[in-house]
């Protein structure tokens, strides 16, 4: 079974047994699967191996595949956790479950804020691939995200076309991405580009300082400056 929208596994691991079950986002049960005890008490690595084969029962129940696991959010609770040590040595194993942008910032949310206070534009542009890759694969926070972006791109086309440009092109690393999530009549009205960005750069450049023969003052200024 493809994954369609945002799933979630939960984790009970105790000292008997861990139990794992997984939802779609209506909370309508896919898959349950049991295995044997996850308290941090028998060990972390042991522990952990009781999850992972906890989870695989019920992704199997439920018809996914390991790949899968990279679209799932898991939530892990385990007996024991309290323990010295044990949550810091359970967060260095390298688990195959969603949660992406916070493990950038060692999945501590403290860190996150601390870096969005000086962050620059770049900086939040290098998490762009990653949210469109989640909203694409039904991430209800990525599609919010994305669909903004697209708007607000579907209005600046929009303030174009109302002035009777009508060639109109998308250009950089993220544009064929973007414009997937544009509305069908716009993405209709856009082109390919016929060269790159400081292509364009330069084509102003010389509409500003080179005349056509007859042209006035007046006219060496475009109507629209980048």
């Amino acid at each position: 079974m493809a994954l369609k929208s945002t799933t979630y596994l939960g984790i009970d691991g105790g000292g008997s047994r861990c139990r794992a079950r997984i939802e779609d986002g209506n909370g309508r049960l896919l898959g349950e699967g049991t295995s044997g005890p996850a308290t941090t008490r028998i060990g972390v690595e042991m522990a952990w191996r009781s999850i992972m084969e906890a989870s695989e029962a019920a992704a199997v129940q439920a018809g996914l595949k390991h790949e899968d696991f990279s679209r799932l959010h898991a939530g892990i609770g385990l007996a024991g956790l309290g323990r010295r040590g044990a949550e810091a040595a359970l967060k260095k194993i390298a688990h195959p479950f969603a949660s992406e942008v916070l493990s950038a910032f060692d999945d501590d949310p403290y860190q996150a804020v601390a870096w969005s206070e000086e962050a620059r534009a770049t900086d939040y542009a290098a998490f762009a691939p990653l949210v469109l890759r989640h909203a694409n694969q039904g991430d209800p926070i990525g599609r919010r995200i994305v669909e903004r972006a697209a708007d607000a791109i579907g209005d600046l086309l929009d303030f174009f076309l109302a002035r009777g440009i009508d060639r109109l092109s998308l250009v950089g690393g993220l544009s064929g991405a973007i414009a997937t999530w544009l509305t069908p009549d716009l993405r209709n009205r856009l082109k390919q580009p016929d060269a790159d960005a400081v292509a364009g750069a330069l084509l102003i450049a010389r509409r500003r300082f080179v005349l056509p023969e007859g042209k006035t003052d007046r006219e060496r200024v475009p109507k629209f400056r980048v």
